[in-house]
C-alpha cells in the first residue's frame, strides 16, 4: 500500500517490472488529471522550446474517470507525435466528456518515449479527501 501523500497534490514514479507507473494524487478531478499529464511528460523527460504557447482544443469522452483520464493522457501522447508539448491545462468536465485547452510550445526534446497509456490496474480512488491511482505507461 502507499504511503500517504506529504502534499495535497503531486505524483512519484514507482518502480515496475517492465512499464513505467506513476502514483498520481489531488484534491479533485481537474488537479488530478494536470498532475497525471504533467508526471507523465516528467517521466518521459520532455524539454520544450521557450517560445509563446500556441492554443490547443482536444475534447474526450469516456464512461468513468479512468477512461477519461486514459483518453487524455492518449491525446496528449498524440501532441506530442506531432512535437506539441502542453505547458499548461485548462480542464473542464461535463459529464461524460472533457474539454481541454492546452497551451502548447514546440518539443525541443524527450528523453524516453511512452507507447501507450494502459488500464492495467487504474482505479481512481478517493482517500482521505484526496484522490489517488497508480498509472501504467507501456514503453
Amino acid at each position: 500500500m502507499a504511503s500517504e501523500p506529504k502534499t495535497l497534490m503531486g505524483f512519484e514514479e514507482i518502480e515496475h517490472t517492465a512499464d513505467w507507473s506513476l502514483r498520481v494524487w489531488a484534491p479533485d478531478l481537474p488537479a488530478f488529471f494536470k498532475q497525471a499529464a504533467t508526471g507523465m511528460l516528467h517521466l518521459m523527460g520532455i524539454e520544450a522550446l521557450d517560445v509563446p504557447a500556441v492554443l490547443s482544443d482536444l475534447t474526450v469522452e469516456g464512461d468513468d474517470p479512468e477512461t477519461l483520464l486514459v483518453a487524455f493522457l492518449t491525446e496528449i501522447l498524440f501532441l506530442l507525435e506531432k512535437g506539441k508539448v502542453p505547458r499548461s491545462f485548462h480542464l473542464k468536465f461535463e459529464g461524460t466528456k472533457l474539454k481541454a485547452q492546452l497551451e502548447c510550445v514546440p518539443l525541443k526534446s524527450l528523453a524516453k518515449e511512452i507507447k501507450a497509456v494502459t488500464f492495467h490496474n487504474l482505479s481512481i480512488q478517493k482517500q482521505n479527501g484526496v484522490l489517488e491511482a497508480t498509472i501504467t505507461f507501456d514503453v
